[in-house]
């Protein structure tokens, strides 16, 4: 399974033995006994899809409220993700499935996708952080680039032998050529491409510029304490913030560009004319326009609260000390409610399920969450959580002295009973406690309104439009078409590809240690033995904005040709709107797999398994005699 450096670097932290560090010097089984299984890392393979739009809005139809809607939903999904995981189970004994529904154009339709989940995957191959990566953060959302960022994980089926699918795509090692059409199959997270102008202007004032400014807190709190603990855990989180900053900034400078939003509102002025034009249509949705504007108008009343309370309880990207503050104080307003046991064993287990953070990290991450605090909310709420203290001195202090500082320390308290609102994380969070429950209340409601408007948008853009108009990304699987080609950059071209003597020419030209374009021992003890011609990245036109890295990048033969891992910074945009005369998919070359895995790693039994196994598949029937 061919996917990238940047996607399987948490593996190979996983599965480093004591005093390896595998993401910065790399790993190659060289048999499938050295292969490293990776706990809790599971495969799907979509096996099935059903369209299940009729059966999901039978059980909508009676639906009055927003509650109602919600609990008809999910009654319904979960009937049809029993139903299908039964009848796609028939003839497929032994076989794990699981059954999944997509909501698409915002609800206006429903698909069932089944997969077959694959439990035991292994890493077989890894190359070092420096090639893997290289460039670093200065070339990330760039081109020209000279990376080599593929991994190789292999899924073992239930037998606990390597799995041999019957269907698969074959690795080519005569790569693609300029302007040949290649399709990129990939799950894309998420898009915004068919929200309306008023959304769009409350992510560009509002949502946007407090992501990107929590994302940057982090960041550099991530970053000074790195210094104190160098591990690849640590270095894997900076590099995940790093990748979100750059993409956070990009999307927002893309919703602040006048041209893009122009466009975007051509776009909704068409579909609304066309809307007004139909009377079906005018009678049902001529008012969610305006309905979805008063929505956005309401959350912006809630911009302060916005800005202090985002990821304030995500894992990795807010203080461990603060999370659990906030869950023992909503435990502690259960118990004065005198809400059932039930009710309080669910947030107690999930405050002792919050992991521990170094506590130099935890100080840092939660003064970084009070200075938001500081700077958002009413001098009365910042006066109840600091008390007259800095940011610096109350994380401190909360840090040092209260029991919900680490997991043992929080079980001793609940165990013993002892949590009170004595304790100097819970008298800091109680002076926000009840904004924070209030404005996760209002948020919740508000995103239930929104989402119901958006789906009676998204009825009347299918019934204006069709599939014309592909749905925004959710994360289900997608076929992007495009073709291999450059573009105009800076006053020049930026060329198809780019080849091994580039990434050489950046070493010697800009490298060295500690350098985002320094090279590993082997590449250049084994420099002489690569072909420096071969292509190494290539860029093409496929749409793959919302998280496609580790796609496979296919010939109309539906062989590999590239391993997509990246886009150039003009493709940011495309979360709002795809250009294809200037936004790129970069992929890694199938050339350049094969000959550095044989002329620097040497890996001669993963690259013939690569090699030959495009022999011993059969071709697709519509498969093309040649190019």
């Amino acid at each position: 399974m061919l996917t990238n450096h940047h996607c399987a670097r948490d593996f190979a932290a996983r599965v480093a033995e004591e005093g390896e560090r595998l993401v910065q010097n790399g790993f190659y089984a060289e048999t499938t006994a050295g292969e490293r299984r990776i706990e809790d890392l599971y495969a799907d393979q979509l096996v099935a899809i059903e369209d299940v739009t009729g059966e999901v809005e039978a059980a909508l139809d009676g639906a009055q409220t927003d509650a109602e809607r919600a609990e008809a939903r999910e009654q319904v999904f979960a009937s049809i993700r029993e139903r299908r995981t039964a009848e796609v189970a028939e003839g497929r004994e032994g076989q794990t499935l699981r059954t999944q529904v997509v909501a698409l154009y915002e609800g206006a339709r429903y698909s069932a996708y089944t997969f077959r989940r694959y439990e035991d995957v292994r890493l077989t191959m890894i190359p070092e952080a420096d090639v893997g990566y290289f460039g670093g953060d200065p070339d990330n959302f760039t081109y020209p680039r000279y990376t080599f960022d593929v991994s190789f994980l292999r899924i073992y089926g239930e037998n606990g032998e390597p799995f041999a699918p019957e269907v698969f795509f074959p690795l080519d090692p005569e790569g693609s050529d300029a302007r040949e059409p290649v399709f990129a199959v990939g799950n894309p997270g998420s898009t915004s491409r068919l929200e309306t102008i008023s959304q769009l202007k409350f992510r560009r004032d509002v949502r946007g510029p407090a992501l990107l400014a929590a994302l940057e807190e982090r960041l550099a709190a991530y970053e000074t304490y790195a210094g104190a603990d160098p591990s690849e855990q640590v270095e894997n989180q900076i590099f995940r913030l790093r990748n979100a900053v750059k993409l956070y900034r990009g999307r927002l400078e893309t919703l602040r560009d006048p041209y893009i939003l122009a466009r975007r509102r051509d776009a909704q002025e068409a579909f609304r004319q066309a809307i007004g034009e139909d009377p079906a249509l005018q009678e049902p949705y001529g008012g969610a326009f305006s309905q979805m504007e008063q929505i956005q108008q309401e959350k912006r009343a809630l911009a302060g609260s916005y800005r202090s309370f985002v990821l304030i309880d995500r894992p990795g990207f807010s203080s461990a000390t603060m999370r659990r503050a906030l869950l023992a104080r909503r435990l502690l307003a259960l118990q004065d409610a005198g809400a059932s046991e039930e009710q309080r064993a669910g947030v107690r287990e999930e405050l002792r399920g919050v992991a521990d953070q170094p506590p130099e990290l935890d100080r840092r991450l939660l003064e970084a969450r009070l200075r938001a605090v500081q700077a958002n909310l009413p001098d009365s709420t910042v006066q109840a959580v600091l008390a007259g203290r800095t940011p610096s001195a109350a994380a401190r202090g909360i840090v040092e002295e209260s029991a919900l500082r680490s997991v043992e320390a929080t079980r001793e308290a609940l165990g013993a009973g002892t949590l009170s609102l004595n304790d100097p994380a819970l008298e800091s969070v109680s002076g926000l406690y009840t904004l924070f429950r209030d404005f996760r209340s209002a948020q919740a409601g508000l995103q239930a309104r929104q989402a119901e408007v958006a789906r009676q948008l998204g009825q009347a853009r299918y019934a204006t439009y069709g599939t014309d108009v592909p749905p925004d990304a959710t994360f289900s699987l997608r076929i992007a078409d495009g073709r291999v080609d450059g573009y105009a950059y800076n006053g020049t071209v930026a060329p198809p590809y780019t080849t091994f003597y580039g990434t050489f020419n950046h070493y010697h030209a800009y490298g060295g240690d500690g350098t985002p374009w320094d090279l590993p021992e082997q590449w250049l003890d084994r420099q002489r033995a690569l072909d420096l011609s071969t292509p190494l990245n290539l860029v093409s036109t496929n749409d793959i904005t919302g998280g496609s890295s580790g796609s496979p990048l296919l010939n109309r033969d539906l062989e590999v040709v590239g391993v997509v891992f990246d886009g150039n910074i003009e493709s940011l945009a495309g979360d709002f709107i795809y250009l294809p005369q200037r936004a790129r998919a970069v992929s890694v070359d199938s050339r350049a797999i094969l000959e550095a895995l044989e002329s620097v790693y040497r890996a001669d039994r993963l690259a013939r398994e690569l090699r030959s196994a495009r022999a011993e598949r059969t071709p697709p029937e519509s498969a093309s005699a040649g190019r």
